[in-house]
This record gives C-alpha cells, structure tokens and sequence, in this order.
C-alpha cells in the first residue's frame, strides 16, 4: 500500500486531513503527541499548491490542534465538527448544555481513578475515554458511555473509535464539516480529498464519495474509502510527492 494506485494531483484539489493515526503516528496518551517542523512545513507546502485549500479533521479540540501544529493557524474542525475555524479565521461552535456535560466529566473522571489504565480527554465540548493501555476494560467503557449518553439525551451520541469511545455532540461528524468547509472559498467548486484512519474518518469517506471526490483509508479495515495508504508515514510521503512536484516540475532544479 504504498502511493501507487492513487489519484494523480491535479491543482484544483481540496485537501482534508485526519491528524491522529493520518498525519501523526498513534502515541499511547494524546498528551505525548508531538509535531516535528518538517511536518509543519509540509503543511504550509500542501497550502501553497492548493491555494489556501487545506483543513485539518480531527477529533481534538481546536485549541489542541494548534498547539500541536499552530503557528500559522490552519482551517480546522475540531472535536468532530463540533467546533470548526474557516479561512477567514472565523471559529464556529455547536451549543451545548454545559452543566449536563460537566455531571457527565465528573463520573468519568471517578471511573478513571478507580482504573489507572484508562485515559480520560476532556475537549471541552466532548469527552473521549481511551481504554489501549487497559484492552480489557473496552467492554466496560462502552457500556458506561453508552449509559453517559442516554442520560444525556438526543442532543448527544457515543462514538467508537480505535480503542477509545467518545460522547460527541449529535448530528456533528466529520462529514457535516468537510461538508460546511465546500460551501465556502478557498474550498468551493474544487475536488475534495480526504484522508482518515479511524472509524470516525468514514462519515467523510462517505461524504467524499457522494460528491465525486477521493476518499482514502489510511491502514487496514473495511471502509467506504476507495484509496489506500498503509500508515502515517506513507501518508507524509505522498503529501511531500506532491508538493515537491507541484514546487519543482520535471525538468526543474530546487
């Protein structure tokens, strides 16, 4: 699974990018993650061949994400597009019931004191209970997130991801912002690519094969998507294949 097979770039590509697993390899705790300058540049590269049309699609929180990548601040939808930030710089929020959340965090927060293996990211608008370091513990997590959301009612749903279970705003998915991102400019009227690892990644591959664009799986699994590449790292060298070609044509010396 490596770049053969793929779509050739053409300029009139929108790109919309996964971070965890996608751009960046899995680390046990998300806290651990770090963002190398070479990855940064290649972003800023993928912006310049693409006049601006880039976004990244993540489950973490905005302010997370530029963190990790900012600055510049990107195009981003954070937390499942729960939030999201447009070209103009512009950050739109999904409302939601703080005070039924915060009981929610509360009882989450005792379920990871009593089993240290699990790792709790609160993002201020969702919740994500990792179970990779205590595997046996994924039956119980489902359940008790299962039971979190139903108490929460309608506005609210669970989410299953690679070792992880999350309470998401509901009627919010990575879809609806990829979605939200091609009704404006630099984004309109131009060929959605977008690439994801995850579960959470497949309501944009769905989106994305609606709409005629090139949806691509990064690792194993079935999926909706139609292109392959076998991990972050394949991912980061087909994103620098076509920047550096887009930079320096055949023929061109750097």
């Amino acid at each position: 699974m490596g770049s053969r097979g793929l779509p050739a770039f053409t300029p009139d590509w929108a790109f919309f990018l996964d971070v965890d697993g996608t751009l960046l390899d899995f680390t046990e705790r998300p806290s651990a993650t770090r963002v190398e300058p070479a990855l940064r540049r290649l972003l800023r590269d993928v912006i310049e061949v693409t006049g601006g049309a880039m976004a990244l699609i993540s489950g973490r929180p905005v302010v997370d994400i530029d963190r990790l990548f900012g600055p510049p601040r990107f195009c981003v939808a954070g937390q499942h597009g729960a939030e999201r930030r447009d070209a103009a710089g512009k950050l739109h929020r999904h409302r939601l019931p703080k005070e039924k959340l915060r009981k929610a965090g509360h009882q989450l927060r005792q379920m990871v004191a009593e089993h240290p293996g699990l790792v709790l990211e609160d993002k201020g608008m969702s919740f994500a209970l990792h179970y990779r370091l205590a595997p046996a513990l994924g039956a119980q997590v489902r359940d008790v997130m299962r039971g979190l959301v139903e108490d929460l009612g309608e506005e609210f749903e669970m989410q299953a991801g690679k070792m992880v279970f999350e309470i998401k705003p509901g009627g919010r998915d990575k879809g609806t912002a990829i979605a939200e991102f091609m009704e404006e400019r630099p984004f309109r009227e131009r060929l959605p690519v977008f690439i994801g690892d995850d579960l959470t990644d497949e309501f944009g591959f769905e989106l994305i094969n609606r709409i005629g664009g090139h949806s691509v799986k990064v690792g194993e699994g079935v999926s909706a998507a139609r292109f392959r590449l076998a991990d972050a790292s394949a991912v980061r060298a087909w994103l620098g294949k076509i920047a550096g070609e887009q930079r320096f044509p055949e023929g061109a010396s750097p």
